[in-house]
């Protein structure tokens, strides 16, 4: 669930663990006849969690059947379809790059590559205005090759060693992933190099002959949550049972990893044991043996600045005396943090309005990009003359998100992406030392950004709490109530939500500019408690039991929207995904009076079950333990499968997921649906049988969902 979990995709849902995929158990239903009994007695629709079971397969289909008899079905379908893959395959799109050495690498899916093409370029083609791209690897022409559906996954390099590479690749687009060791500079698979089968795990260089491995080795070798708990250093060419284990961790625990963390100043050898979802323990690994580091749980380690570590808080810890702030960003000595000698230094700090986003490290800097009231700047700190530390902001346009998208650490030479949700992501490269960054690219518009504005507004929630939106809407749009309007939201797992530009990257709002601004839709991002809009207290303040401050920010401002006409509950559409689909499943539960339509997908909505279900028990820190009486007393407040009623007018909903998503078990929105229709409620239903958590594999596969989807909220809303 970060890099966060990038939910998505950037965000695209809950966040994995970034290091990991895991492998997923098909049938998750308790093993007795007798407990398989007791619970269906509660549960009727329990069967429908036997994820490739013959019946519930069978449901599936004739779910999808239905769902696109009755919504191809509207003249709507096919506009907002074609217009979708026509955003979605744009050949203006903004190629997202990653420099390795030389090399700009771009994974890119189009409709003459539906399972992409990952692709390079040198730098001086790059600059030009139609690059010259290299394949490195065809993934079509490999699933053919190879009988399998392939999604790809990424390559890593051995820094300076191009011909050492591993690549992930997922069989269906789930987080499990085969790992293959690959020659960049040959473009061959080695046949005999690294290689893992199919899991959720991890495999990371410390040199050419060397790897640090978490997998699957077999019974107990996996936590509670699927993910693996023992670590080894593993020496190419020998067994993999043979390899080192330098580390095992807790059946309790949520996953452990190990890294080598490289810098200019020497590198670091890292063990991080992820106590629970959102506190770890890290150890350093040298030649004297493994030595525990002293942090706070929830601090995390973002890199490594010459020889010294970078460290994210996001608690206040109180050290010997001093006591560093909740949200700071710190450098400090491994001595100082293995009991001995060195020096820790503060970076930043954050204020009432500026949080860290990310930090990213370089031989000779550190860039840090922060959220101000949800807008993006990037600051450059270098080591000062005199100790502490030089901060200089380098001059992006203002009232957008800004990413740093990949560097060269040897240079101090970057490129960033700047867009808004009315201007095309916009590449720029910044030259070590400049302030000034000089644009390279920009996407071609995919609707005309200048007819709109966007505007900041705050709802007051039920605790007194200001609540920030952003509302995108037609200049001069008149406030009479009747506006479609479409909110989008997530509230959880510290992801922020920021100004997107419709279509861009995996479109995770969607492609709204065509499908809906167009047509006279109003779109509304919500930045609700739960997130990282505003640093870790943001995140904890909606939190196990006081989870419902989420759904209480969300209703607040579906009332604001309404108490300034911009629209009214029956013209008012919701949408999340994953923890934001557990959101809407909540929300339009406890006051379904408040929308006209829904979108939820790849959802949570059983809270009594969600821990036994693929990934669910690593997500215990952010929502608490079913099985736990107090803690099951405040989740079954707004568990949406537990909380609906025969009887209630619950907003039109359209679920979505995959049978592939072995993150959030589609068991989630299969019983929903099925419940909701056995009380005779209005339902769409669209399982894709691939696309893992994403909900889709290719670009073709995303933009039938968003035509069903917008086909949805234009049928509702009107």
């Amino acid at each position: 669930m970060k890099h966060a979990l990038y939910c998505g995709l950037a965000l695209a849902g809950l966040a994995p663990l970034t290091a990991f995929a895991q492998s997923s158990s098909p049938d998750v239903v308790p093993a007795t006849d007798t407990t398989r009994a007791l619970i269906a007695e509660s549960d009727p629709f329990l069967w429908l969690e036997e994820v490739d079971g013959e019946q519930a397969l069978d449901w599936v289909k004739e779910q999808n059947a239905d769902t696109a008899r009755r919504l191809e079905s509207n003249p709507l379908f096919d506009e907002l379809y074609a217009q979708a893959k026509a955003t979605l395959n744009s050949d203006s799109r903004l190629p997202a790059i990653d420099q390795k050495g030389e090399w700009l690498y771009n994974y890119w899916r189009d409709a003459e590559h539906p399972r992409g093409v990952y692709r390079r370029t040198s730098l001086e083609e790059f600059a030009k205005d139609a690059p010259a791209w290299e394949t490195v690897i065809d993934v079509d022409a490999l699933s053919a090759e190879e009988g399998h559906q392939w999604v790809f996954r990424g390559m890593d390099c051995l820094p300076k060693h191009p011909e050492h590479c591993f690549v992930r690749l997922s069989p269906g687009g789930g987080d499990a992933v085969v790992i293959r060791e690959f020659d960049s500079v040959t473009k061959t698979w080695l046949d005999e190099g690294f290689y893992l089968p199919e899991a959720k795990g991890s495999m990371g260089w410390i040199d050419a002959d060397t790897v640090f491995v978490a997998t699957d080795f077999g019974p107990g070798s996996m936590t509670d949550s699927g993910y693996p708990r023992i670590v080894k250093r593993w020496q190419r060419g020998t067994p993999l049972d043979s390899a080192e284990v330098i580390h095992e961790g807790a059946q309790g625990s949520v996953a452990v990893s190990a890294s080598r963390r490289r810098s200019a100043g020497g590198d670091v050898d890292l063990v991080r044991e992820g106590t629970s979802f959102w506190t770890a323990a890290w150890s350093q690994l040298d030649d004297s043996g493994k030595h525990p580091l002293e942090l706070p749980p929830t601090a995390t380690i973002a890199g490594v600045f010459q020889g010294r570590l970078v460290i994210e808080l996001k608690e206040h810890w109180d050290r010997k005396g001093t006591v560093y702030p909740q949200g700071a960003v710190l450098v400090a000595d491994t001595g100082a943090l293995r009991g001995g000698d060195g020096e820790i230094d503060v970076m930043i700090t954050p204020d009432e309005t500026t949080v860290v986003e990310s930090v990213a490290t370089m031989d000779e800097a550190v860039l840090v990009t922060v959220l101000d009231n949800v807008r993006g700047k990037i600051f450059r700190f270098v080591p000062g003359p005199e100790g502490g530390w030089t901060r200089e902001q380098i001059a992006f346009p203002d009232d957008g998100s800004l990413q740093v998208v990949t560097k060269d650490d040897e240079s101090g030479n970057f490129f960033a992406r700047f867009e808004s949700f009315t201007t095309p992501p916009t590449l720029y490269h910044v030259a070590s030392g400049e302030k000034l960054p000089q644009d390279v690219k920009a996407q071609d518009p995919s609707f005309d950004g200048s007819r709109y504005e966007t505007k900041q507004y705050f709802a007051t929630s039920a605790d007194g709490t200001k609540v920030p939106y952003f509302v995108v809407l037609a200049q001069g749009m008149k406030l009479d109530g009747k506006n479609p309007t479409h909110i989008f939201s997530y509230g959880g797992f510290r992801n922020a939500l920021k100004p997107s530009y419709s279509g861009s990257y995996e479109a995770l709002y969607g492609a709204y500019g065509k499908l809906w601004l167009d047509r006279g839709g109003v779109f509304v991002l919500a930045n609700i408690r739960g997130g990282g809009e505003f640093g870790p207290a943001w995140h904890a303040a909606a939190l196990k039991e006081n989870r419902e401050r989420a759904f209480e920010d969300f209703e607040a401002i579906a009332e604001d929207l309404a108490a300034r006409k911009i629209t009214s509950p029956q013209h008012l559409g919701i949408e999340g995904r994953s923890n934001g689909g557990l959101l809407v499943g909540a929300t339009m539960t406890r006051h379904p009076e408040l929308y006209g339509a829904v979108i939820c997908g790849v959802p949570l909505l059983d809270m009594k079950r969600y821990h036994l279900l693929l990934a669910g028990a690593s997500w215990m820190a952010e929502y608490g333990d079913p099985d736990v009486k107090e803690e099951w007393a405040y989740i079954s407040q707004y568990s949406p499968y537990q909380n609906l009623r025969q009887g209630v007018d619950y907003p039109a909903t359209f679920f979505y997921t995959s049978t592939r998503d072995d993150r959030v078990h589609p068991g989630h929105a299969r019983k929903m649906a099925a419940k909701m229709e056995s009380f005779g409620q209005e339902v769409w239903y669209y399982e894709n049988l691939e696309g893992g958590h994403g909900g889709s594999s290719t670009n073709d596969q995303l933009a039938y969902r968003l035509a069903l989807a917008y086909t949805h909220l234009w049928t509702q809303l009107r």
